[in-house]
């Protein structure tokens, strides 16, 4: 008996320590090519192309050199990119968190065929590939004005709907209705119960749709790239493309660099809000 108890006890303890080496493995596997952008980051242009997997030698490192070299490259200043990038996602995220969380509750709300439809509306728009969309989009932009840093939060709004309004949905669903019933006895009409009871309460699900949302928007190349004018607007993706010598060369020192600054913050900004993601899509796309 005290043999099988023994065995009993021991093969979760073997189970779970393998479990932990297996994900430290994949963990590490995913942490690598930040690793190794970094490391490429303080080698010079020629290294970077030879000994990508090498660590710095003393012939190799050329320390903040290639930051440097990245933030001062061409005409067209680094901190503008660095502003236009964070205007954009600031704007984008709030417009996307406001809109789609009043647009969830009134169709989690209103029990009509018009709210199913755009609710279903809305999944369906995450299902549909950018690259269908993205010349008439372009156009459509252009004809709209909507080709500036400040208006194009609109588009980001279009694109980030789908997800957001599920998230919500599904959050709005698990919530006792009684509580807006007392607000509503208590006098409080529609826009002042949303913003007064609602809204706070849909705070899990919002930081959660602002990570993923932030993380997006943050690291997109391809939108702002086909609305912005780039001799006047460019965020830090379109600049890191901008890196080209004569005949195409690329200094990978320098966009190295200049990606290990653009991919730190948004990492700094998940590491901090990660452990509310988790809570907050079980919450939105669970419950309800």
């Amino acid at each position: 008996m005290e043999k099988q108890s023994n065995a009993s006890v021991l093969k979760p303890h073997w189970s779970k320590t393998l479990l932990t080496v297996l994900f430290s493995v994949i963990s590490v596997i995913y942490v690598m090519p930040i690793i190794l952008v970094f490391l490429n980051s303080l080698k010079s242009n020629n290294f970077v192309n030879t000994q990508t997997f090498s660590l710095p030698n003393a012939q190799s490192y050329v320390g903040m050199q290639n930051y440097v070299k990245g933030m001062t490259f061409g005409n067209y200043p680094f901190w503008k990119c660095v502003y236009y990038s964070f205007i954009i996602t600031v704007l984008s995220t709030a417009l996307i968190i406001l809109c789609t969380s009043m647009a969830a509750w009134y169709i989690s709300r209103v029990n009509s065929k018009f709210c199913h439809l755009v609710y279903y509306i809305c999944v369906f728009s995450m299902v549909v590939p950018f690259q269908m969309v993205m010349f008439p989009l372009a156009k459509t932009a252009d004809t709209l004005k909507l080709n500036t840093p400040y208006t194009i939060p609109i588009i980001y709004l279009g694109f980030g709907a789908g997800l957001a309004v599920f998230m919500f949905a599904g959050f709005v669903k698990s919530m006792p209705i009684e509580i807006e019933e007392a607000a509503a006895i208590d006098g409080c009409g529609p826009l002042r119960t949303f913003f007064k009871v609602v809204f706070p309460m849909l705070q899990p699900t919002m930081i959660s749709v602002g990570v993923l949302e932030t993380m997006w928007i943050w690291n997109d190349y391809l939108l702002p790239y086909l609305v912005l004018d780039r001799t006047i607007y460019r965020t830090i993706p379109i600049h890191i493309q901008y890196l080209q010598g004569s005949y195409g060369s690329v200094d990978m020192g320098a966009t190295m660099a200049l990606i290990m600054l653009s991919i730190v913050p948004i990492i700094v900004f998940y590491l901090c809000c990660q452990k509310y993601i988790i809570k907050g899509v079980a919450a939105g796309a669970v419950k309800g």
